[in-house]
């Protein structure tokens, strides 16, 4: 095994849109990591040209086609194969172009099916050499010829596939065959019908499906295919069956030595892929610690990953506080017990500093990510993931899909797999019951995760402030989740008078219940920057001091990984649950997408969650801010990512502040979600320490940002014992938006639980309370926003 490092963005395959550029496609498909030959497969039978096809449908096909194989990491064709394939489609000549196309994507296929105006099936032996490899997924494509225009689903079978054992709770049972039956089910066999691809035939006279080949074995095996559109469309004489001599490559284990920055072993990210572009492994069939919407695994020192023989470019790192790493890597198929050693870089480490990182919105099921997302997977594959993202805290939150089966792992205490480093919790969303409408809620921190009375989910409350003053009354800390949901304004200015529509599952019921002093946090970084951020700067305006906290809502929002949203919390002393969870209620904290950091942000000496954050001025003047910040930008923009909209994905990114062309940020002073002072630092991972002098002329909340890439949460200037009303204009946004509320929720309220009295008496006058207590709520929210309206003397 050899392996040789370099610059990330120097890598030899770097991200998949690289893997497509010209000359990666391998010789024939299905060959080995390294490259396949020819001589290993004879060359099968040329498929026949299919002629009288309509251009614009085929073309959707096949983009459906390249995005699934995109998705699958399996690219397959080169960029100038596509690049030819696309040209083709804009020629005069339909002949020409339909020869062109199918003489590309013909070498690819292992099947040819032919179906013929009876709808009878029959099947041919494609060019495609047949390449597999031991313990992984090999793609092929087949080559549909549909005469008949069938629009039911292509159905694939082996007499070599099949379950040798049946799963059991707690044990194997093993199914009734012969030994020599064993040895032949060697293979397994899937054929792709997930988006983006459809479940069914299009009924096109030609289109390409993919299919994808599973071996246990290594060496020879002879394998036998058959296709079906339904029950009884086999051709007679077995003619919709064909058997393949298929060659196997070995794989071998290759042992990762996972070293982190000082030294010490630690669980990393690693994405494995061949010269081809490929993803191993296997991303369609991985199972649980591995999941198969991620192209990478997490892999701790000493662990192992299995791969055939071959060269590979592989990218490391260990979340955003690390540098993004390729290593080249060459496997042999008989050298022993091949070592490869990763060594991590940090460029910031800010645990060392006391401010510990935590994404307190992650899940373990309920995502059509899933295989079944009533269950999930356990906290031993969530810490795996937590660890390989170097978060300091993850929390887990159960919530409606999976509320039964994920309980067993609540206990009201932190996780038994949790170290002196890194902490796993379980705790809970309030999402999928039934006042979930209003706002889905996270309570973190609780002892008992039953609401008072309840067995089961709907026996919840319908609306969000028992909830939240239930899950107060035990200890717990309370916010509301991936807040900007419902509160989109046309409008991208911070603030804005916009009036949302709260019509989603953010933070709407957040304007009420936070005149009941019943909310702890808002949650951002995973909805977009403004629609987060304007409703949290107006209360704030209006006197209230609820926090901001850093979630991801894996794998819902984002799939990529955990930790994409964070908070980081200042403790004093060693990392500790109870005293994280007091710096995030206390607002000790920024938030941060990782790759913007502000750190010890104080104002005249106050440190920000010291004394509830609170600087007392006797009068109007000027005050000293500190803070100590720092980026990384890579030295070369991200044009993909600067030219997305706020709305669009990834909503919080280091790269949308990038000034110019340069690997320059602006760090800005907010007094009252307005923008007063700013310096600009250069994003390159070093530590600035800023000075800024600011001028407070009434009672104020002063934070500091690097746009779109991190926020503090305030400390609060009084001046001369005056609340904070900072503007009239920001009170009545948040009186409008309560009727706004009200006017939306309530209506769902009605059409969810209300029960006809005369058919259902008691049930009915139970909801009549409930909505009372409802109307109630909102009543003192009105109540609370007018006569701070009264008490404020400032316009702006």
């Amino acid at each position: 095994m050899q392996s040789s490092s370099e610059n990330s963005a120097r890598g030899l395959l770097g991200p998949l849109t690289a893997c497509l550029i010209g000359g990666l496609a391998l010789a024939a498909f299905g060959g080995q990591a390294n490259g396949a030959q020819d001589s290993l497969a004879p060359r099968g039978p040329d498929l026949v040209r299919v002629i009288d096809v309509q251009m614009q449908p085929l073309r959707a096909q096949l983009k459906r086609l390249f995005e699934t194989l995109d998705y699958l990491g399996q690219p397959l064709l080169s960029g100038e194969q596509r690049s030819t394939i696309l040209n083709a489609f804009e020629r005069d000549d339909e002949p020409g172009a339909l020869e062109t196309i199918q003489d590309i994507l013909d070498r690819y296929c292992l099947i040819g099916v032919h179906i013929n105006p009876e709808s009878r099936v029959k099947v041919a032996r494609g060019p495609a050499p047949p390449i597999l490899v031991e313990q992984g997924w090999r793609t092929f494509l087949i080559k549909v010829r549909n005469e008949a225009g069938v629009t039911a689903a292509l159905q694939a079978a082996s007499p070599n596939a099949g379950k040798v054992y049946e799963r059991k709770p707690g044990h194997e049972v093993e199914t009734i065959i012969t030994r020599a039956e064993i040895e032949a089910r060697w293979m397994d066999v899937h054929l792709v019908k997930s988006r983006p691809m459809t479940k069914t035939l299009s009924g096109l006279p030609l289109e390409y499906r993919i299919i994808q080949i599973y071996s246990r074995d290594a060496g020879k095996r002879e394998g036998t295919l058959g296709f079906n559109v339904g029950q009884g469309t086999q051709d007679i004489g077995f003619r919709n069956r064909a058997s393949t001599l298929f060659h196997i490559q070995p794989s071998v284990k290759l042992r990762l030595r996972v070293l982190d920055h000082d030294g010490a072993p630690v669980m990393a990210s690693f994405v494995f892929r061949d010269r081809a572009g490929r993803v191993y492994p296997s991303q369609s069939k991985r199972l649980a610690p591995d999941f198969f919407f991620h192209p990478q695994v997490y892999r701790q020192d000493g662990e192992t990953i299995t791969l055939p023989a071959g060269t590979y470019s592989v990218r490391y790192g260990r979340g955003p506080e690390y540098e993004s790493e390729t290593m080249s890597v060459t496997i042999s198929a008989d050298e022993p017990d091949p070592t490869a050693t990763f060594k991590l870089r940090r460029w910031i480490h800010p645990a060392k500093m006391n401010w510990f990182s935590g994404d307190h919105h992650v899940h373990a099921a309920g995502c059509s990510h899933y295989a079944d997302p009533t269950q999930g997977v356990s906290p031993e594959d969530m810490m795996r993931h937590i660890l390989g993202e170097g978060l300091d805290v993850g929390c887990v939150l159960n919530w409606g899909p999976s509320w039964y089966y994920q309980k067993e792992f609540f206990d009201g205490n932190v996780s038994r797999l949790s170290t002196a480093d890194n902490i796993l919790r379980y705790d809970v969303e309030v999402s999928g019951f039934p006042s979930d409408f209003n706002g889905h809620l996270c309570l973190l921190g609780l002892s008992e995760d039953d609401y008072p009375g309840t067995s089961r989910i709907e026996h919840w409350p319908s609306w969000d402030l028992p909830i939240l003053e239930w899950a107060r009354s035990q200890g717990a800390v309370v916010g509301f989740a991936h807040s900007g949901w419902g509160l989109n304004t046309e409008s991208m200015e911070l603030p804005n008078l916009e009036i949302p529509p709260f019509n989603g599952i953010g933070a709407n019921e957040y304007i009420v219940d936070v005149t009941h002093d019943a909310v702890d946090f808002i949650s951002a970084g995973d909805t977009p920057w403004p629609w987060e951020l304007n409703i949290w700067y107006h209360t704030n305006n209006a006197g209230f001091r609820t926090r901001l906290s850093g979630e991801t809502d894996f794998p819902c929002i984002y799939g990529e990984r955990v930790g994409l949203g964070r908070v980081y919390i200042k403790l004093d002393g060693p990392l500790k649950w109870s005293t994280w969870l007091a710096g995030l209620k206390a607002g000790r904290s920024y938030v941060s997408d990782g790759r913007g950091h502000l750190i010890n942000f104080s104002a005249n000496g106050v440190e920000i969650g010291v004394n509830g954050s609170e600087l007392k001025l006797s009068r109007p003047g000027k005050i000293t801010v500190k803070v100590t910040a720092a980026a990384m930008l890579a030295k070369m923009p991200n044009e993909r990512i600067r030219a997305l909209g706020l709305e669009r994905q990834p909503y919080w990114h280091i790269e949308r502040t990038r000034i110019g062309d340069s690997r320059r940020v602006p760090v800005e002073i907010v007094v009252n979600g307005r923008s007063v002072a700013r310096q600009e630092i250069e994003a390159d991972g070093s530590l600035h320490d800023l000075d800024f002098e600011v001028a407070i002329d009434r009672s104020s909340w002063i934070a500091v940002r690097i746009n779109t890439s991190a926020h503090t949460n305030p400390i609060y200037a009084v001046v001369a014992d005056q609340p904070i009303r900072a503007s009239k204009a920001s009170i009545q946004w948040c009186l409008d938006s309560v009727e706004q509320c009200w006017k939306s929720k309530s209506g769902v309220w009605k059409q969810k639980f209300s029960v006809d009295p005369k058919k259902r008496p008691a049930e009915a006058a139970k909801r009549q309370k409930e909505f009372a207590a409802f109307r109630r709520a909102y009543d003192h929210a009105r109540q609370v926003y007018r006569q701070r309206l009264a008490e404020c003397r400032f316009d702006d």
